[in-house]
């Protein structure tokens, strides 16, 4: 997939846009608080409906206007385009529109766009809570195996209702035991398709971590959520009093976590922030190349500040990966020098500078 237009209006400082970015590569450059993060902010807004910036829609739109609005045209791998529009207002409501219809959830977004974002909050991947790297997990999942959204979906609607009982005791044996045997066959599918996706996606990433960054010892491995050698059904049996006393179910997929370790340690707690990003890149690029294949068709990458906390042997390394995906790249920089040379010469590289939230062609 690639974004033959773009076109934002109302999007933070940004003045209303309309751009025709190369199908490879894009680097915006330009002085700190120009708007560069807010195009890559406004794409972002088109593929999942929300912001990476803020969980706050107030910030996004621009001050004394009604609504922000991003539309786009998709180039599809096998021929063909799709036109995308999201529209979201002060009140938290949006409008996504998919080829003229009105789409459902962002979930269908998502299905046309996949996005990466690699920025300098990448490091939480590593640092922070489970739940981020849950996402990131189910993420890679839900675009390489389709069954893998009605999973998720059946097990949401079975924890939702057996932590209500939880707090609340409302349901009957006979239902309890229903919810709770629908609880397990759902986790043990979501449990199956990531065991296959971390599988695949492994020796990837540990191929493309050599590429950038030589770490001995690094190791990736997956924690499903409960005892690996009981039954899911035995584990929250087991548990039933203390779920109780605390109101919500504690075993479960929803606990699921991506661990990765040096040696002994967490490797959050021993590599360096630079490291720690090299590593989130691996992760990501690994992730897109898996897509790619299941998807006959490519993530689009959203870099923002490519050069932060990267010497130049590591950003051309960077660099080079992000070519070699063969997909369309977002990058932002102060200095577009330090970006401007390194790429391959048939490599289609657009260059736009940003300044008090206008985008011009920088030739």
């Amino acid at each position: 997939m690639s974004l033959s237009r773009v076109t934002v209006t109302a999007v933070r400082n940004l003045h209303a846009v309309t751009l025709s970015p190369s199908p490879r590569i894009n680097i915006l450059h330009g002085a700190n608080g120009s708007g560069k993060t807010s195009l890559l902010e406004a794409i972002h807004l088109l593929g999942l409906a929300r912001s990476f910036r803020s969980l706050r829609l107030q910030p996004v739109i621009q001050y004394e206007q009604a609504a922000c609005t991003v539309f786009g045209q998709v180039e599809i791998p096998e021929g063909g385009r799709c036109n995308l529009g999201v529209s979201r207002d002060r009140q938290g409501e949006f409008l996504i529109r998919i080829d003229g219809q009105n789409a459902r959830s962002a979930a269908q977004l998502a299905e046309v766009l996949p996005l990466q974002l690699i920025n300098p909050d990448s490091f939480r991947l590593l640092e922070g809570a489970p739940k981020i790297r849950r996402q990131f997990l189910d993420w890679g999942v839900f675009h390489v195996e389709p069954r893998f959204l009605s999973a998720w979906q059946r097990l949401q609607k079975a924890l939702r209702q057996r932590n209500s009982w939880l707090r609340h005791g409302t349901l009957d044996t006979a239902s309890q035991a229903a919810w709770d045997r629908e609880l397990c066959l759902a986790s043990d599918e979501i449990d199956a398709y990531r065991r296959a996706y971390i599988q695949a996606l492994k020796p990837v990433f540990e191929s493309t971590l050599r590429e950038l960054v030589e770490l001995d010892g690094l190791t990736l491995s997956y924690y499903r959520g409960w005892d690996k050698d009981r039954e899911l059904s035995e584990v929250l049996s087991s548990s039933l009093g203390r779920d109780q006393q605390l109101g919500h179910t504690q075993a479960g997929p929803q606990r699921a976590d991506l661990r990765l370790r040096l040696g002994a340690n967490n490797a959050a707690d021993i590599l360096s922030r630079g490291q720690q990003k090299l590593v989130v890149c691996a992760l990501r690029i690994a992730q897109g190349h898996l897509v790619g294949q299941a998807k006959r068709g490519q993530c689009i990458y959203l870099v923002d500040d490519l050069p932060s906390e990267l010497d130049e042997q590591h950003r051309r390394a960077l660099c080079r990966l992000l070519e070699e995906l063969n997909c369309q790249v977002f990058i932002t920089c102060v200095d577009h020098e330090l970006l401007r040379d390194g790429w391959r010469a048939d490599t289609p590289v657009a260059m736009f500078h940003v300044e008090h939230g206008r985008i011009t062609p920088w030739e």
